[in-house]
């Protein structure tokens, strides 16, 4: 396989002929022959070519096969041909989210994606869409494209080499058409990773049984009263969470004092509660359970946390395949909880730490080593998901937690982490480099890399 850049151009000419350099021909090995396919997404266009004694990498292509293929753009872009005769242009990627017709085209995650869309912006195709943009009869997609001066504009192109799905409402994502529509790409051999939400239990189930089982706190979906009090009796302390829930939103805190009874801290609209209760049944009276079990939340097991001025610390690990598809770490927040809070997210009065500024507060010399460990056990986390996953995944984020006796824990795993911890100055590197981590990883899917056998 022979992958290069080079800068594409219209010929006014009609006849059906792509010109390359000789330099470019050379790089791309193409093959002694008169005729060869033009492809872009999952577009191709057979023409004849001709070679120019030209320096550099130039591809001039007549104005039919420009209009054949939907190439939404002139100037840069990689070339790669595996086989001498078939020459692609791209790679095509498509981000998969919800599009607005006013204002800022993907609402808050605008900015988001023009971000992504910068990191090889000069060597690729980007464009948003959303399943009401596909049109699966013609093979094309009318995606929303970023201007370089800034601003967006709507055209029509093949569909993509590979999709990163950055749907937002797990309300949508849940329904059959949409797992539907998703298949279709699959279907067509078209890669399209990060699937949808996971659900809090999905990551228990996937995990269960393999080694990685080790690192997840003793869990029980739609607990029963009974199996509350047996954690609460065992732990000391637990944790509710919905199970589809994230921000920390409906997120108990239950701990259980031999001496004072019962405890619950939760979050009531901007404020941290803490309420006592001397018998059981009248906390389980606050938790509103139905026919005896709490539904549509998971139980989980509370652990002693290392901490800073008595608020406990947790991590987010950000974590995203390279173009290797090899699993790599570029960013890790720490967080440290609010007082009175039950969760160490920033909107609930947490705090964001780099991992080093906490850990060598913490353990000292040893806070390199602590720290490798830990980036240790996420690898093994997300091997191990992917390795149960039935879909494509290229991007997690991990809630991980460190106890005091220095063992892992990790509490939850989300298929489309958000990236706040990004925003703390000292992270914005960290948060460019999970860009390009990303953008590599659609290189490898869509076969635009060079290749080496494994």
């Amino acid at each position: 396989m022979s992958l290069t850049t080079c800068t594409i151009h219209v010929t006014q000419r009609q006849e059906r002929v792509i010109y390359l350099t000789s330099e470019l021909a050379r790089t791309l090995k193409l093959a002694k022959t008169k005729s060869v396919s033009l492809q872009l997404g999952s577009k191709s266009a057979s023409a004849g070519f001709k070679l120019l004694k030209k320096t550099g990498s130039h591809l001039y292509v007549p104005m039919s096969i420009v209009s054949q293929l939907r190439i939404p753009q002139l100037g840069t872009t990689l070339v790669e041909c595996s086989n001498g005769k078939d020459i692609r242009l791209g790679p095509l990627i498509g981000i998969l989210t919800s599009v607005s017709p006013t204002g800022a085209p993907f609402g808050q995650r605008t900015e988001f994606i023009r971000q992504f869309m910068r990191v090889g912006s000069d060597r690729s195709y980007y464009f948003g869409f959303s399943p009401q943009d596909v049109n699966w009869s013609q093979e094309t997609v009318t995606g929303t494209f970023p201007r370089k001066e800034g601003g967006w504009y709507r055209k029509t192109v093949p569909l993509p080499d590979v999709v990163y799905n950055r749907l937002p409402s797990r309300k949508s994502e849940k329904q059959p058409s949409m797992n539907a529509f998703k298949q279709r790409f699959v279907k067509r051999g078209i890669p399209l990773f990060n699937w949808a939400f996971f659900e809090k239990w999905d990551i228990y189930n996937l995990l269960e049984g393999t080694d990685a089982f080790k690192y997840v706190p003793e869990s029980h979906i739609n607990p029963s009263a009974n199996q509350i009090k047996e954690m609460l009796d065992k732990h000391k302390f637990i944790y509710l969470k919905p199970t589809a829930g994230s921000l920390g939103i409906g997120i108990y805190r239950l701990t259980y004092n031999p001496k004072r009874g019962y405890y619950a801290r939760f979050r009531r609209g901007d404020k941290n509660v803490l309420l006592r209760f001397s018998k059981f049944e009248s906390l389980m009276s606050l938790l509103n359970r139905n026919n005896g079990r709490l539904n549509n939340y998971v139980a989980q097991q509370g652990i002693r946390l290392i901490e800073i001025d008595s608020c406990p610390i947790d991590f987010r690990f950000h974590l995203t395949k390279n173009i290797n598809n090899q699993w790599v770490v570029p960013g890790i927040g720490a967080k440290k909880a609010g007082k009175g809070s039950v969760t160490t997210h920033v909107r609930n009065g947490g705090q964001l730490f780099t991992p080093e500024q906490v850990l060598k507060q913490i353990f000292g010399s040893r806070a390199d080593q602590v720290l490798t460990s830990a980036k240790e056990t996420a690898i093994n986390l997300a091997e191990a998901i992917e390795q149960k996953s039935r879909h494509t995944l290229g991007e997690l984020g991990f809630d991980i937690g460190i106890d005091q006796n220095e063992r892992i824990w990790m509490f939850e795993a989300n298929s489309k982490p958000g990236r706040s911890i990004f925003k703390h100055p000292a992270l914005k590197g960290e948060g460019k480099a999970s860009l390009q981590y990303i953008y590599d990883y659609c290189l490898y899917l869509s076969r635009f890399r060079p290749r080496r056998d494994t």
